[in-house]
């Protein structure tokens, strides 16, 4: 397993962000991710700072990390080109540290620039369509394309480094999972199914599987709790909701349906090093090769001084089966 931690775009502003993925490549982590968001999930979160730009500052401030977003929509809020000269440049300006992970989105980020919110199966279509123009882009040829979504003519990318980033797609469903192992190098999905990866692996995926741990450390276990249902109350917000709901107003709202015991039973809390180790070991039982951990709230630094005191020990035998 590779372990990561995650920038989270919604809680801190860029620099911040910054100053938080160099203090976790030195606590030891090998990957870090930058969520991209034009909103939070609700006020309480308060940031919400351009992913890209972000990318490159930690790129420019770490040696040795993996980078990726954690994930960026190319259908609606961008144009597809516009990501693939994004994700060559990081690549370039990383030294080849860049991993780009892609997903269909939320309504939340994608309704802002006016256009229809398309149902799920029409956004992976658009995501397969969408892929295949930045792989075109990424061999540097000029590049041509009219397809059922997208336009593209006469573009080349001028700057394009030999090798392209490596792509995970972020699936939740079997569709999904069946598209990632057909059209991306990896998987990226949020929760632990073994019915996820299973779908992508039976595709042909042979790439690495990302997941996420949220939790929220600190030493009294109420006071996590609390923060976690202040800060991340989009925790307990279910299924389809996460997708379609178009404003963190509305999210606010739906949240105020999530209980403190709900947070609790979703969210490891506290400074319980097993609790965390159950919920990694599902992840690894799943399928699993990389995991990255979302601190909730302002002590990152907290966080990151129980990683490597405590936590990266006593995760680091934990093995993905096969």
């Amino acid at each position: 397993m590779k372990w990561g931690y995650t920038c989270s775009s919604e809680e801190f502003e860029a620099s911040a962000l910054v100053e938080n993925a160099v203090a976790a490549e030195q606590a030891g982590f090998e990957f870090v991710t930058v969520s991209d968001h034009f909103h939070p999930w609700t006020s309480t979160q308060g940031h919400s700072p351009f992913a890209w730009t972000t990318v490159g500052a930690i790129g420019a401030r770490t040696e040795r990390v993996e980078i990726g977003t954690g994930v960026t929509c190319p259908l609606i809020r961008y144009h597809p080109t516009v990501i693939a000269q994004a994700a060559s440049t990081a690549m370039e300006l990383t030294g080849g540290r860049f991993f780009l992970g892609l997903g269909t989105g939320e309504a939340l980020n994608e309704h802002i620039t006016g256009d229809r919110w398309p149902p799920a199966n029409v956004r992976q279509d658009m995501l397969t369509e969408a892929l295949a123009i930045m792989r075109a882009l990424w061999t540097g040829e000029n590049t041509d394309h009219e397809g059922d979504f997208y336009v593209v003519e006469n573009a080349r990318l001028f700057s394009c480094t030999e090798q392209p980033p490596r792509v995970f797609w972020a699936a939740s469903g079997q569709r999904s999972a069946e598209l990632a192992g057909t059209h991306a190098d990896g998987l990226w999905a949020t929760s632990p199914s073994q019915e996820t990866v299973g779908a992508y692996r039976d595709a042909g995926g042979e790439g690495d599987v990302i997941g996420q741990l949220t939790l929220c450390f600190g030493r009294d276990r109420d006071k996590a709790i609390e923060t976690a249902l202040e800060i991340w109350p989009n925790a307990g917000v279910p299924g389809q909701l996460s997708q379609d709901l178009p404003t963190y107003t509305h999210f606010e709202q739906a949240a105020q349906l999530v209980t403190r015991d709900t947070i609790a039973e979703q969210v490891p809390c506290g400074d319980d090093v097993e609790a965390v180790v159950k919920a990694v070991r599902e992840f690894a039982d799943a399928g699993f090769t990389m995991l990255h951990m979302h601190q909730i709230g302002p002590d990152q630094q907290g966080f990151l001084e129980w990683w490597q005191q405590d936590l990266a020990d006593a995760v680091a035998e934990i093995e993905t089966p096969g």
